[in-house]
């Protein structure tokens, strides 16, 4: 018993010696902000100081572990004091908001790529006073305000900043706090890369895999790779835009275009030689990529469900990894209908808001796997639930991702602590400075040879901000870095769902 126990003490002296050491060389750091110093002279000791015991034998630390237990702060006396946000240029315009606390510890949120800061804003009044460590109180007392898609943003950006400081003010991982981990590191799926000519995307791809260690992939199979090939697409030109494009991602002022026109009401449909063009297009693809990859496929076109059948009959000869979002995720009798129709794995979910938006797919086995967005979804709580209440029907997860290194660590610690999980997505590979916006608490390489690791020691997230790369990639449409939000302090409404 003896040995074991010495075993287990000699390891724990090891692994406090080494979180000692980086926090002491963060002290010593000049470029260490202020706000970051305060709160690791507050915290440099731990719960339990083992490297103050390296001298003591077995019973004394044993009864040293179980006396005078220093707390990484006071969690109980813990309110949130302020929020402010920063707008970066990832993804066109992904908002880092900064939860604050009396305490001097913050936590880090964001708002999914794209969607209007003031989502996460318009929160700030109803959370302020209120002790971040109760996440799930708080969650539910803001989740009305969210919505379907980037309506989410703000209510979920929120979800993750509480977790961050919750960590923080327990020194544990926020994979720690959602019931532990399965996994140390995070298979991740990436673009493949487009090119003029196959010889270059061979060597694009080439590189993905076997430089940059991807071990699952994507590609978009759409329509638009039959533009100017005659014959080939019933109804297009009458839904193309004035540069004679099929503009999946739409018109935001005109509800009536195509991309704002859900699937089953363009009557688009894909002649026999389309399908042919869009065969080689994966056939080019498989080749190059060979058989023990996966690759998943995403974009292909609003359609009907007849057409989206009939394209997945085409394909499921290249055994891909899933079909994803070939009709709104909304359309759920649809989707079992296309599901039970084809053989390869189906797949919805990016857009869907809440555990309870998920069940109908569920309970109804339409997809072969769920494909939450964690900063749409809900967050890492309910994302985990998601997650969980899918495993006991026999589905997968996989993970949409398309924002800064903060939501990505959020998905990190969330997929960790999902048994049922298989892949998340890594949106921005070839962005030099994305992985630069953040440093690791600890100094753990984000990601590696495909792989996003998971903190093992590092509290909350696991990431601080490096101000001055964020900085220089601010949206140019607002500049502001954290600037005061104090308009957004007073509430003005009453909030009850009920009478």
């Amino acid at each position: 018993m003896k040995s074991i126990l010495k075993q287990i003490i000699e390891k724990n002296k090891l692994e406090e010696k080494h979180l000692f050491q980086s926090r002491k060389s963060e002290l010593e750091n000049p470029k260490t902000p202020d706000e970051r110093r305060n709160f690791l002279k507050k915290t440099a000791l731990g719960g339990i100081a083992m490297t103050g015991m390296i001298g003591l034998g077995i019973e004394d630390t044993i009864a040293q572990t179980t006396s005078k237990v220093s707390r990484m702060s006071a969690p109980s006396d813990l309110k949130i004091t302020d929020m402010r946000y920063a707008l970066t240029n990832v993804m066109g315009g992904t908002a880092i908001i900064k939860i604050e606390t009396n305490q001097g510890i913050y936590g880090l949120g964001e708002v999914r790529d794209a969607a209007d800061v003031r989502y996460a804003l318009f929160l700030k009044s109803r959370i302020l006073g209120e002790n971040p460590c109760n996440v799930e109180k708080i969650f539910k007392s803001i989740k009305q305000f969210g919505g379907p898609a980037r309506q989410a943003g703000g209510v979920c950006a929120v979800e993750m900043a509480l977790w961050d400081i919750c960590g923080k003010a327990y020194n544990v991982p926020a994979w720690q706090l959602l019931g532990g981990r399965y996994r140390d590191k995070v298979r991740l799926y990436a673009d493949t890369p487009e090119a003029s000519s196959p010889e270059e995307q061979k060597r694009l791809i080439d590189f993905r895999v076997n430089e940059q260690g991807y071990t699952w992939l994507k590609m978009d199979v759409s329509i638009g790779e039959l533009r100017g090939k005659p014959g080939t697409v019933v109804n297009g030109k009458f839904w193309e835009n004035d540069k004679g494009v099929l503009a999946q991602w739409g018109d935001r002022r005109n509800m009536m275009s195509y991309g704002n026109t859900m699937h089953p009401f363009t009557q688009i449909q894909i002649t026999e030689k389309g399908l042919e063009e869009l065969q080689q297009v994966v056939e080019d693809v498989r080749n190059m990529v060979g058989y023990e990859i996966p690759i998943s496929t995403d974009h292909y076109g609003h359609f009907d469900l007849n057409n989206g059948i009939r394209l997945a009959k085409a394909l499921d000869k290249y055994r891909l990894a899933w079909f994803e979002d070939m009709v709104p995720w909304q359309y759920n009798e649809q989707w079992r209908t296309i599901t039970d129709a084809i053989e390869t794995p189906t797949t919805t979910g990016e857009d869907i808001y809440l555990l309870k938006d998920f069940l109908p797919l569920i309970h109804n086995r339409a997809v072969d796997i769920i494909h939450p967005d964690l900063a749409s979804s809900g967050g890492l709580l309910e994302t985990k639930r998601i997650a969980d209440y899918a495993e006991e029907y026999g589905i997968a997860m996989a993970m949409h991702q398309a924002g800064t290194p903060v939501s990505f660590m959020a998905n990190v610690h969330c997929a960790a602590a999902t048994q049922n999980f298989l892949a998340l997505e890594h949106h921005s590979v070839d962005v030099p400075w994305w992985e630069s916006l953040v440093k690791t608490v600890g100094g753990f390489k984000m990601i590696d040879k495909g792989f996003a690791t998971v903190p093992l020691t590092a509290p909350g997230l696991g990431i601080e901000l490096d101000e001055e790369v964020v900085k220089a990639h601010l949206h140019p449409s607002d500049k502001t870095f954290f600037k005061s939000t104090e308009e957004w302090n007073e509430l003005r409404s009453h909030d009850r769902t009920f009478s």
